[in-house]
């Protein structure tokens, strides 16, 4: 048998939205050292500098793009440009999101719309470009990030958890549909993980205790490349039979 499972991604290239920091950083680097040349989708296009030069440095091409998710222009000149750039698009990565904190009673409709308008409506109209190429193609790998949060109540968040456990079933509907055109829709679900976005919250002692403990079998709080590695593994050859489901990296926490 010579058809061993093959898990890096020499001569693909993807797009990652949110890239310029904390889990899409992470993820736009590891689908680099896997042999992808990667298209950054940035809010600010001007804070790629660095990410662009740590991913020439392992010998890929990066390409710094405008791609506030928030507004549809933007959407779609990223992912044209990229698959022009590039000449095809194989894996678009769905990590652009937001999470505003307030107790449900307080949410204001300017926060609701902000949320959804990020979090779920950027990762339809994204994929929507994307897959469009991709059914041409008769290729493509679509890695959505959804939250642990999707799949348990976790308070003061409950628009960003409802924009979540819609992005998990988002990725079902989406991979039903196009999985005749050979492309897979996964998504991954992470737990806390240490990130900018995080680093409020986690500073406090007793939010890090308890989220600690909650993360039931490992007991620590993840790093952004533990997230990566579900990425780079689903965007390979050896995720092909593979869709429509979501991979919970939680650290046990569910699992209570």
């Amino acid at each position: 048998m010579n058809d061993f499972p093959r898990f890096d991604l020499q001569g693909k290239t993807a797009l990652v939205t949110g890239a310029a920091r904390g889990l899409g950083r992470a993820i736009s680097l590891a689908l680099a050292h896997a042999g992808a040349d990667v298209a950054l989708g940035l809010r600010d296009v001007g804070t790629g500098g660095e990410l662009v030069r740590e991913i020439e440095n392992m010998g890929r091409r990066c390409l710094p793009l405008q791609m506030d998710v928030s507004h549809m222009e933007q959407i779609a000149s990223a992912i044209e440009g990229a698959s022009s750039q590039f000449g095809k698009l194989d894996i678009l990565v769905n990590n652009a999101g937001i999470a505003p904190e307030n107790l449900a009673e307080n949410v204001s409709e300017k926060d609701f719309d902000a949320t959804l308008a990020i979090n779920l409506k950027g990762t339809f109209f994204a994929s929507q470009a994307a897959g469009r190429i991709m059914i041409r193609q008769k290729y493509g790998r679509i890695i959505n990030m959804s939250s642990q949060a999707g799949f348990v109540a976790l308070p003061t968040e409950s628009i960003y958890c409802m924009t979540k456990a819609a992005i998990a079933h988002l990725t079902k509907c989406l991979a039903v549909e196009w999985g005749k055109h050979n492309i897979t829709v996964n998504a991954v679900a992470p737990t806390f993980i240490h990130t900018p976005g995080t680093e409020e919250y986690l500073s406090n002692p007793e939010n890090r205790a308890d989220t600690v403990e909650r993360i039931a079998a490992l007991h620590r709080i993840g790093e952004p490349m533990d997230v990566a590695g579900a990425g780079v593994f689903l965007a390979s050859d050896a995720a092909s039979l593979i869709t429509g489901h979501t991979i919970l990296i939680d650290g046990g926490w569910t699992a209570r």
